[in-house]
């Protein structure tokens, strides 16, 4: 099926797109990373469809977020309730059936499969891969998850070269102790629910004494949850800078802006620094294929071992060099 800019078809009869579209609807559930990851396509969007009402569908942890950026016109609230919660059942139809002349899905889930087969009306274009949508999409077998949201936001009448500016997510702040100009990041955490994602402490904390031996400040990031495994680092280097819960994405942004490096876990502040243009390195085990969640940068790159604790500092740290004289 074609997906270029110049028309699609829907039920074997060409349509014009974007001219019709008034109203918009695009459903991003997260996480951050995939948040990042769709910045160009939703920049994308409303570069194609600059008089069109967008809506972005969201899950809670990212209202704040999707509340801060330029593109969208309104952002809308999916809590993922369970079929038996009868009253938010209801209120999701409701959404569904205010008056979209499109559905652009970019979740693409089993959840969002459902919204379109209970909700959908039949005069809603839905562009997505649930069974029966007028406008599918092709086969992205291969194809980085960051070029899957751009095909899509394409095929409704956006621009799929559009690079999205940043500058809004933090808004020219300063990041926690002055940025912290040329200092190598260290990025430890990663979903709890898969553990096995997250690299060795002791291999962060051999990273940390090497940047350290050259001169290079050091700090680590992550929330509460990453608290163990950022002690753990601390306990063997001690000289790093504890930023762990100290900052906000707007402050991580600022952070990542004047850092010199930054080296993390398949986790979404390790997708931040990477967007932003940083030297970016990250690691990978079996769980992440990197040909659809490789980071998204000018100087981002990964490096992947079936273990991901096989992955060894010393491969890492010249990963990390060539990235920054990249």
């Amino acid at each position: 099926m074609p997906y270029g800019m110049s028309g699609k078809k829907r039920g074997g009869q060409g349509v014009t797109q974007g001219a019709a579209l008034k109203r918009v609807l695009v459903i991003k559930h997260g996480a951050l990373g995939d948040m990042v990851q769709g910045f160009d396509a939703f920049a994308g969007l409303r570069a194609g469809l600059p008089d069109t009402h967008l809506a972005l569908l969201t899950t809670p942890p990212f209202l704040d977020l999707a509340g801060r950026m330029p593109w969208v016109d309104e952002v809308l609230c999916d809590r993922r309730a369970p079929v038996v919660n009868l009253a938010e059942l209801w209120r999701m139809r409701g959404i569904f059936r205010a008056g979209w002349d499109a559905v652009i899905d970019l979740q693409c889930s089993r959840r969002t499969a459902q919204y379109h087969r209970r909700f959908a009306p039949t005069s809603t274009r839905w562009f997505g891969t649930a069974a029966g949508a007028s406008d599918p999409y092709p086969d992205f077998s291969g194809v980085n998850n960051a070029d899957r949201m751009r095909i899509g936001i394409e095929m409704a009448g956006g621009d799929r070269h559009v690079t999205a500016g940043l500058d809004w997510l933090d808004n020219g702040a300063a990041g926690p102790d002055g940025d912290l100009p040329g200092a190598t990041v260290l990025v430890p955490g990663c979903s709890a629910a898969k553990p096995q994602k997250r690299w060795p402490a002791d291999r962060f904390a051999a990273i940390a004494t090497a940047e350290m031996e050259t001169g290079r400040k050091v700090a680590i990031v992550g929330t509460a949850a990453d608290r163990e495994a950022a002690d753990a680092i601390m306990n063997a280097t001690p000289g790093c800078v504890d930023l762990v819960g100290r900052t906000g994405l707007g402050e991580l942004a600022a952070l990542f802006r004047h850092a010199g490096a930054v080296i993390g876990n398949d986790t979404g502040p390790t997708f931040l620094a990477a967007r932003v243009g940083t030297p970016t390195l990250m690691l990978m085990g079996a769980d992440t294929d990197p040909s659809m969640s490789a980071p998204v940068g000018a100087r981002a790159g990964w490096l992947r071992e079936d273990r991901i604790s096989e992955i060894a500092s010393d491969d890492a740290l010249a990963a990390l060099d060539r990235l920054r004289s990249g």
